[in-house]
């Protein structure tokens, strides 16, 4: 088990490529100021980078790439409680790691952008880059309940994918059409809050930059918005998965059990009596037949 955790560990440095694709695809657009990509570039980018990162690990440990799915499978039993904390403290180590290595690659970008100050606010600002951070426009309700929202709606649809009583998708195809919500996620619902709906993904992002020299305002800044983005998506995740047991789940079929109007029929028809013969002719309520007329019919 000790030997499994480590292994956890390890390959979640790999395996959060994603947060490697999407906060370098941020720092090419801002410090090009858009010239090098829009925000389009970023949202393709993460997309991405959940599919590469899912393609490495899904026959590891089944590509848990977010905090709030893995509650999310625990809570639904698909996994064991006691791999939670090492899964997201992977996950977390994972984006830390990543962000550290986006910082390397456009050290000179972001310098020559911020003039080497690095702020959260102000036009200039490259904090945006690695963590989330809402509009000016938001309040911590609404941004909460913007948080809960895209995550549950990722669970929603995720959990149908692999469902063989309703419609499912083919083993090798899983990754892109994940990545494909994702994106449809990312495009439609992170105008308000930058659509974390992943805590690792938010708050390794958010320690790299209170450690690089970007100072406490990472955590102060927006009335302490940090909380919001580690604290809504596991809410929203698991009120995504009810939602798909209550709607979707416990009205579908079970396959071990043959249909109700089926076996209705074939019992009914094990009770119906035999046909009375009667001097090669058939007796029965409806009318008299002989046998060769069954035999030709």
């Amino acid at each position: 088990m000790q030997r499994s955790y480590i292994c956890f560990g390890l390959f979640y440095l790999i395996l959060l490529i994603l947060n490697l694709f999407g906060c370098s695809a941020a720092a090419q657009v801002k410090t090009s100021r858009e010239t090098k990509g829009q925000f389009l570039s970023v949202n393709m980018a993460f997309s991405v980078g959940v599919m590469s990162a899912m393609y490495l690990t899904k026959g590891i440990t089944g590509a848990h790439l977010n905090p709030a799915v893995s509650l999310s499978f625990c809570v639904l039993g698909q996994v064991q409680w006691g791999r939670l904390v090492p899964y997201c403290l992977s996950q977390l180590l994972g984006a830390y790691v990543a962000s550290a290595l986006v910082y390397l690659v456009y050290y000179d970008a972001i310098m020559d952008f911020s003039g080497g100050d690095l702020t959260v606010y102000g036009p200039n600002e490259t904090a945006s880059i690695f963590a989330t951070y809402p509009s000016e426009y938001m309040t911590l309700g609404r941004s909460f309940l913007d948080q809960v929202v895209g995550t549950g709606m990722l669970m929603l649809c995720i959990l149908c994918l692999g469902e063989k009583r309703n419609t499912p998708a083919p083993a090798e195809l899983i990754p892109p059409i994940v990545a494909v919500i994702v994106l449809g996620i990312s495009m439609s619902m992170s105008g308000n809050c930058g659509a974390a709906i992943n805590p690792a993904r938010d708050l390794g992002p958010r320690l790299f930059t209170l450690t690089a020299g970007w100072g406490t305002e990472v955590f102060t800044c927006y009335d302490y918005w940090f909380w919001v983005p580690l604290v809504a998506p596991p809410i929203g995740g698991v009120m995504g998965t009810f939602m798909y047991l209550i709607f979707i789940e416990w009205h579908l079929p079970d396959p071990d059990q043959p249909d109700n109007d089926s076996a209705l029929s074939i019992s009914e028809t094990i009770k119906q009596p035999g046909p009375t013969w009667e001097k090669d002719v058939e007796l029965n309520p409806s009318g008299m037949h002989s046998r060769e007329d069954c035999e030709i019919g």
